[in-house]
């Protein structure tokens, strides 16, 4: 899996700093980036988080470059609104020699790997044969796996992120989908540590779980431990 943050709004955590002191004050939204010092920007940002007054982080966007990741993920990716996305199209691109995903847990049993890679070895050769028959790519798609690599780019606020990040970043959601929404976080807090300051799972960022019974148990370690 490849994560990179490729572009972004510029300045983002003064962007949201001025946005939040525009509705109360007097003067005009660039006289306040002009007037606010870094740490007034950081302190406000931080004010911001702790208060919940999240509208303001809508004004900030981030764009990934993401490869290496299955139809898998991107199905259950593409279902987060407020963003945009623009991935690799399986009607133009021919897949004759597709890349596959394998699951940890495939790849750590030599049957079960062994089973898998032979699976999609048939899937390549049956989407090879459908070609050589005259079926155009978009129709011999149908036959790939969810394994098949894919690649996408997308684009998030920042406060759809953080919504994302509560979903994604829990140890309940699915392996893959979780290790791209770590790696996407990683990447944003390099350029606005305050704005994600306290993203991630919710037992981590309010102290809750809504996970019931399926619940992985980090939330009553975290109250034991005095982790919040």
């Amino acid at each position: 899996m490849k994560v990179k943050l490729i572009c972004h709004t510029p300045d983002p955590e003064r962007t949201v700093a001025m946005s939040a002191r525009l509705c109360y004050s007097a003067v005009g939204a660039e006289q306040l980036v002009e007037k606010m010092s870094p740490d007034q920007v950081a302190k406000l940002v931080d004010k911001i988080v702790e208060m919940g007054h999240l509208s303001t982080f809508e004004h900030v966007s981030f764009t990934f470059a993401v490869e290496g990741v299955s139809r898998v993920l991107t199905h259950q990716l593409v279902r987060h609104r407020i963003a945009s996305y623009s991935q690799q199209s399986q009607r133009y691109v021919k897949e004759h020699d597709f890349e596959y995903i394998v699951p940890p847990s495939v790849a750590a049993n030599p049957q079960a790997a062994a089973r898998f890679a032979a699976v999609m070895d048939q899937v390549r050769a049956a989407y090879d044969e459908l070609a050589a028959l005259g079926v155009h790519q978009e129709d011999a798609r149908y036959v790939l796996a969810n394994a098949t690599e894919t690649k996408i780019v997308v684009t998030m606020n920042a406060r759809s992120l953080l919504h994302f990040f509560e979903l994604r970043c829990c140890a309940r959601a699915q392996w893959e989908i979780r290790r791209l929404a770590d790696a996407m976080l990683v990447e944003v807090r390099k350029v606005a540590p305050h704005l994600f300051r306290k993203a991630g799972p919710t037992c981590v960022t309010q102290g809750l779980c809504g996970e019931g019974d399926l619940t992985c148990g980090r939330l009553d370690s975290l109250n034991k431990q005095g982790g919040r």
